[in-house]
């Protein structure tokens, strides 16, 4: 009954992906990766199981399926897509129980319970012969004891969105330090809007701040000594005097009232109305304000500034592909691998039209994007500090999941920080022992 079920929809997937137009790309590809992937013919059954539910990343998943497809039209490919929160809770009996030969994942420390759990397949084999050209500068996201557990697909930048035309009507202009950033703010809330849109119904936003202030304050070094649980949450000095930073803005009245109350796309509409002039979030926020009626003349973006002086240290999630090392067909998996990290893929997945991020293939090319461009360039550039994964994804899960709450409450009721804190430091002695 189930094998019947997965045929009904593989039909189904490739009848309806196979209408995209995605002829000339799968040519191209096959050139670039040709011999490789030309050699000999792929059989057999691949199952992928991806995260990547919502629309824009949908279409890429089914395209890259159907795109693999025509390549090796001996490969029977069944495709399962799953809600992006409902697979973190998923994949470890996914992987264990019946194991599809490709799934999604994220990159550093969110690898770490799957590789010590034996489920991922070490493919270093791939990086060192040469079958991953252009991998160098991600490689070391994909890197746990010495070997590499999978490939990047895709990433993006986090940084402070803002509306640009209410910046020009205040006479403000894009703040270097935090000095600049909290003067700015006031001016902000004196003509009667909020600095900050935020919603922290799910913590994970706060996390966000909490990674930018903290780095700018004791730097990337500091952010990877909390993930690893190296720190003491109610000892250490450098902890307090983030969250001493952070106050500084809450108790200003920075942020939008009732943000608990909101999801991340809920309080960009306070954004949108003008209601409230910036949002730290990543570069797929963009596209929601595209699509709110807002004009790149109206928006645009600012590295996060400057508190203390350590190298700048960015959060800029990586998306993955893994092998199951209890995958049936480990040969089409380690090829489909191969085929969405190439250059013309990468380029055309991470395009404005589709993804809209940045591509992890340093020789493919970057869209036309400007918020693409400056995160391009920022990344490139001005992040000698370090890439971060994000609070909850350098934390283990557990860790971060406590971590998260915490920081949310922290936001509405400062005056708990020492609850928090000693929450936090009971977590940390009980996850990391």
């Amino acid at each position: 009954m189930m094998r019947n079920t997965r045929m009904q929809n593989r039909e189904k997937l490739m009848r309806s992906t196979l209408k995209a137009t995605f002829a000339s790309l799968a040519a191209s590809a096959l050139l670039a990766t040709g011999a490789n992937a030309a050699a000999h013919a792929l059989s057999g059954d691949l199952r992928i199981t991806s995260d990547m539910s919502n629309p824009a990343p949908r279409a890429v998943i089914e395209g890259l399926v159907a795109q693999f497809g025509e390549m090796h039209p001996d490969l029977n490919i069944e495709l399962t897509i799953v809600d992006r929160d409902a697979w973190k809770t998923q994949i470890r009996n996914a992987l264990s129980a019946d194991p599809p030969d490709v799934v999604n994942w994220y990159a550093a420390n969110r690898m770490g319970p799957y590789v010590s759990a034996g489920l991922f397949e070490d493919i270093s084999d791939m990086y060192e012969n040469g079958d991953l050209p252009g991998l160098d500068a991600v490689k070391g996201a994909l890197t746990l004891d010495g070997k590499q557990w999978g490939v990047p697909y895709t990433y993006y930048q986090w940084g402070v969105y803002y509306r640009e035309d209410i910046f020009n009507d205040l006479g403000l202009t894009e703040p270097a330090t935090f000095e600049e950033e909290i003067a700015n703010c006031q001016k902000i809330l004196d003509s009667g809007k909020k600095c900050y849109a935020i919603g922290t119904k799910f913590p994970w936003t706060a996390g966000g701040w909490f990674d930018y202030l903290n780095m700018r304050t004791n730097g990337f070094d500091h952010h990877m000594q909390l993930a690893r649980g190296e720190l003491n949450w109610t000892e250490d000095a450098g902890v307090r005097e983030t969250f001493a930073n952070w106050r500084k803005l809450i108790d200003m009245g920075a942020y939008i009232d009732d943000h608990q109350s909101y999801s991340w796309q809920e309080a960009l509409n306070q954004m949108t109305s003008g209601d409230a002039t910036a949002y730290l979030i990543g570069n797929f926020a963009v596209a929601p304000m595209r699509e709110a009626g807002l004009t790149d003349d109206q928006i645009d973006f600012y590295q996060f500034p400057k508190i203390a002086d350590v190298a700048m240290g960015e959060d800029a999630p990586i998306d993955t592909f893994h092998v199951a090392s209890g995958a049936q067909n480990k040969e089409a998996a380690r090829a489909f691998l191969q085929f969405v990290t190439s250059p013309e893929v990468q380029s055309d997945i991470n395009g404005g039209d589709k993804l809209g991020q940045l591509p992890v293939n340093a020789n493919a090319s970057v869209g036309d994007d400007e918020f693409i461009k400056q995160g391009f360039d920022m990344l490139s550039n001005n992040a000698t500090g370090g890439i971060a994964q994000f609070f909850d994804r350098d934390f283990p899960a557990e860790m971060a999941s406590v971590g998260m709450e915490g920081l949310q409450e922290f936001m509405v009721f400062p005056d708990n920080l020492e609850d928090i804190l000693a929450r936090m430091e009971e977590a940390r002695q009980r996850i990391y022992q």
